[in-house]
């Protein structure tokens, strides 16, 4: 298999299900140790499943919106490996409405669970990245950070959001050997998608001009490319895993 990632460590957040879980189980399969990240005991049943096909893993019971865990979290898995060496940022949450009625807790929420945990998560693998001179930084972003979506400003803000962080930063590390992109998944079948009313799901089926929905494992294989050596040379990209529905 190419893209091997034996010896590697990788930190997933949102790991518990949809592309989360399938991008922890595509890092274990290609060798990493994969340190997957969620909510309470969410993680475990990810965990369980790579352990029962061979691979390594630990669950990490973190909330992202809290700094001090997030820290926690790195230090014992530094602790326990000695390194870090792929961060994915991939929690996310919705709360959607039109931006008349939206109420400011939901935006909050959105903003803090899809963007600033993500800065949060960076800022704590960055040290011992750079000390190591080596990283990947993948981060999930969305095609409606890119091309909008009416009843989601505060989904398309925080998803445009990062595709910013990752540019910025991408120029900040790259001379200490780390590198850092993202992927812009269009409608992927996860629990998330089957919230949209079935009207929406239309629309946005409509878009896609190879005319089936993505599925998470689409999204682990372009997000696990960019965190193999094969995408050394690659670093401030967003990789559009749309089907064709935005380019």
């Amino acid at each position: 298999m190419t893209g091997r990632l034996d010896g590697r460590v990788a930190l997933v957040t949102g790991a518990s299900r949809g592309i989360g879980r399938a991008i922890a189980r595509e890092l274990a399969a290609r060798g990493a140790m994969v340190i997957a990240a969620a909510r309470d005991d969410h993680a475990h049943p990810v965990v369980d499943e790579i352990l029962a096909e061979g691979g390594q893993a630990h669950a990490a019971s973190v909330d992202v919106t809290d700094a001090e865990a997030v820290e926690a979290t790195v230090a014992s898995t530094l602790d326990r490996t000695g390194r870090i060496d792929i961060l994915i940022n991939n929690a996310g949450i919705t709360r959607d409405q039109l931006m008349l009625r939206m109420k400011r807790a939901d935006w909050d929420a959105v903003l803090s669970t899809n963007l600033t945990a993500a800065f949060t998560c960076i800022q704590a693998v960055l040290r011992p990245m750079v000390k190591q001179r080596s990283g990947r930084i993948v981060s999930v972003s969305s095609v409606v950070g890119q091309a909008g979506n009416a009843g989601q400003a505060n989904y398309a803000a925080s998803k445009a959001g990062l595709i910013g962080l990752t540019k910025a930063l991408a120029l900040e590390v790259a001379s200490r050997g780390i590198t850092v992109n993202a992927v812009a998944p269009g409608l992927i079948d996860t629990d998330m998608t089957k919230k949209l009313s079935e009207g929406a799901q239309d629309d946005w089926a409509s878009r896609i001009p190879l005319r089936r929905l993505g599925t998470p494992e689409d999204v682990a294989a372009a997000v696990v490319f960019l965190a193999s050596d094969e995408a050394s040379y690659i670093t401030g990209h967003v990789l559009a895993v749309n089907g064709g529905m935005y380019t």
